[in-house]
């Protein structure tokens, strides 16, 4: 099981500017081995930047991000993608590739420069696509398929990474509601350590382990659900007023907007 800390971590355009702004300020971060945590913040709030630092696209100016003892700015790329796969928000280009090889590529860092898919890379990929469900558009055009489709396609190609630590920009935006609960129960289901970022309050309250809070590139709150999906925090850091209840079927909150 593997454990990701970042610790004291800042991050500019322009670090040694006098006038630098600073996107990601004083930022600590902690997800145990097998724990599920959620990043929330409003729009520009630092959710991306921080998760690029997370998965080693973006060095920190200062502080550290460290997969167990081992410093992520010390390791090589393929030392990294061996140990983190991400799902991002926007879709890569296709290049006329299909579905089942835009999941081929997770086994990429596991490989050699001219090796190709063995045996139990193609089973991998099967189990892959079966645990999406798309199993049967394995030979489908991945720029002919929906938002929903593609991004099923991009999870299947970050399993068969056989990472040890999952991130993931806001997994569940291309989703109508049904592969939105199949997939964050999926996820719930891997025992794997996962950051993941969401708009979606409620999905992140029903699932994550804990939450950090970010406005402004700063961490201004995390806990458990419980303790950070509060009125007042909600109301301070997005603006708006909220109830936040019981949900009647489970023991975790449920919000609901209040609209004046």
């Amino acid at each position: 099981m593997t454990r990701l800390d970042i610790d004291g971590l800042a991050w500019s355009f322009e670090p040694r500017s006098p006038t630098a702004r600073w996107l990601l300020r004083e930022v600590d971060l902690h997800v145990a081995s097998g724990e599920f945590v959620g990043l929330i913040g409003p729009n520009g709030s630092g959710k991306t930047s921080l998760l690029r630092c997370a998965y080693r696209a973006t060095e920190p100016d200062k502080g550290q991000v460290r997969l167990d003892d081992d410093d992520l700015w010390q390791r090589t790329s393929r030392w990294c993608a061996q140990r983190i796969a991400v799902v991002l928000q926007e879709f890569p280009q296709d290049f006329g590739l299909t579905v089942h090889d835009v999941v081929s590529m997770g086994r990429t860092p596991h490989k050699g420069l001219f090796e190709g898919d063995t045996p139990h890379d193609a089973q991998l990929i099967v189990e892959a696509l079966g645990q999406v469900g798309l199993v049967s558009s394995a030979a489908h055009a991945f720029a002919t398929l929906s938002g929903g489709e593609k991004q099923r396609v991009l999870l299947a190609r970050a399993l068969i990474q056989q990472p040890q630590l999952l991130i993931l920009d806001e997994p569940t935006n291309h989703l109508d509601p049904r592969y939105q609960l199949e997939l964050m129960q999926y996820l719930r289901s891997l025992g794997l350590s996962i950051l993941a970022s969401f708009h979606d309050l409620n999905l992140a309250a029903a699932f994550c382990d804990r939450l950090y809070v970010i406005d402004g590139g700063r961490i201004v709150a995390n806990g458990t659900p419980e303790q950070v999906l509060t009125p007042s925090v909600l109301h301070k850091v997005f603006g708006v007023e909220a109830l936040v209840d019981r949900h009647p079927l489970h023991a975790y909150p449920r919000i609901t907007w209040i609209t004046r």
